[in-house]
């Protein structure tokens, strides 16, 4: 079966990367800019930053800073009505998945029109989105370069999964010296999630072997500076290969799609507003779990890649081995121990997994699972 392979057409990373960016900017002659982001982001003054930079190449620009961490479809209605209102040709999202992400379902209703609920699913809208840059400030969500768009029906109390090749930003920019400012605890989830996406997408039906050589590296640079980047927030070149990294496993899952962590994951953010990096975190062991039973192998080189030795090890004691690797490396960045810490309760797990099972993450899951069995896994996770 054919494999298709989705990346933005250019992408900058490492330091100076959004001084080289706004060179790429200028060239393609654009005039206005919505630049989406957070409040947070203002506050510290790296909006304020890019806004001088595109000023000095003779581009306008238009804040939007309302994007809520898990983006609300009022979000993305909100951005849209400004965009429209001071007539912007182009998009940038400034920050981490939430900005992006909100910044793609602006770009996309723009051309396709209606609203972002209609594009629900793959591939479901027939325009290209106005074009959009994505800056990002996380090492995480890798966001700024797939063609997934996770944005909140507050309607239904849901995440809707838009996975479309039309939300892929024209430019990706990673510069690590945005990431500096971000506190410890941002860093970790961010990081986890990135792992996440590695893990998922190595073990994914869809992987092949383009994806599995971005998802083992991912792991392995992962493992080597998470905790690095998390201590020391200011270690440049830890910084820079979590940058590398969440780049990496955005290549491997944009391809090879995800798993039940996350089609998991997405309902808690829905339900409860949680940060997602964390449910992921918390959810990657369990998971990971009950994949054990179909791909042992597979969670075996994830083991290898966390520099766990396995070379005496049988395919299930690999798999076990990586297992306790993804739950020591998230206790030693502060990950909580459980789901209950979170406020996470046992009679919502019903209707959590009720939506876990429509969310199309899970459809590429090494194991295809029942109800009851998504049920157990979200009561190991507690």
């Amino acid at each position: 079966m054919a494999a298709k392979f989705f990346i933005p057409s250019v992408n900058v990373l490492g330091q100076g990367a959004v001084d080289e960016a706004i060179a790429d900017i200028q060239a393609l002659c654009f005039q206005r800019a919505l630049i989406v982001t957070d409040k947070p982001l203002v506050e510290i003054g790296i909006v304020n930053d890019l806004i001088e930079k595109l000023a000095q190449v003779g581009i306008q620009s238009v804040i939007f800073d309302g994007v809520q961490p898990n983006p609300t479809v009022g979000n993305v209605e909100a951005g849209l009505s400004l965009l429209k209102e001071n007539d912007c040709d182009f998009v940038i999202s400034l920050g981490g998945g939430s900005p992006h992400d909100c910044a793609k379902g602006i770009a996309l209703v723009a051309t396709n029109g209606g609203s972002i609920k209609d594009y629900e699913g793959v591939d479901v809208s027939k325009q290209p989105q106005m074009p959009l840059v994505a800056i990002n400030t996380t090492a995480g969500t890798a966001s700024e370069m797939t063609r997934f768009c996770i944005i909140t029906d507050e309607s239904r109390h849901i995440k809707m999964a838009i996975v479309d090749k039309n939300t892929t930003p024209i430019l990706s920019v990673n510069d690590p010296e945005l990431m500096k400012k971000k506190p410890a605890s941002l860093t970790a989830a961010t990081g986890m999630d990135a792992l996440t996406h590695a893990i998922e997408a190595y073990v994914s039906t869809a992987a092949n072997p383009i994806t599995d050589a971005c998802a083992l590296k991912a792991i392995e640079l992962i493992q080597d500076n998470l905790v690095k980047a998390v201590k020391s927030g200011q270690d440049t070149d830890a910084r820079e290969q979590m940058a590398y990294a969440q780049f990496l496993a955005g290549m491997a899952f944009n391809n090879a799609s995800l798993g039940y962590v996350h089609a998991m994951a997405h309902q808690l953010g829905g339900f409860y507003d949680l940060p997602h990096g964390v449910c992921n975190a918390l959810l990657l062991p369990h998971v990971q779990e009950y994949n054990a039973q179909v791909v042992p192998q597979r969670l075996k080189d994830v083991a290898a890649n966390m520099r766990v030795d396995v070379s005496a090890l049988s395919d299930e004691e690999g798999a076990q081995a990586a297992i306790k690797a993804i739950k020591e490396l998230s206790a030693a960045v502060g990950i909580p121990e459980n789901l209950t810490k979170l406020g996470v309760q046992e009679k919502d797990i019903p209707t959590l997994a009720d939506n876990a099972l429509k969310d199309a993450c899970g459809f590429t899951n090494p194991k295809q699972a029942t109800h009851e069995e998504i049920c157990q896994i979200f009561k190991n996770a507690l």
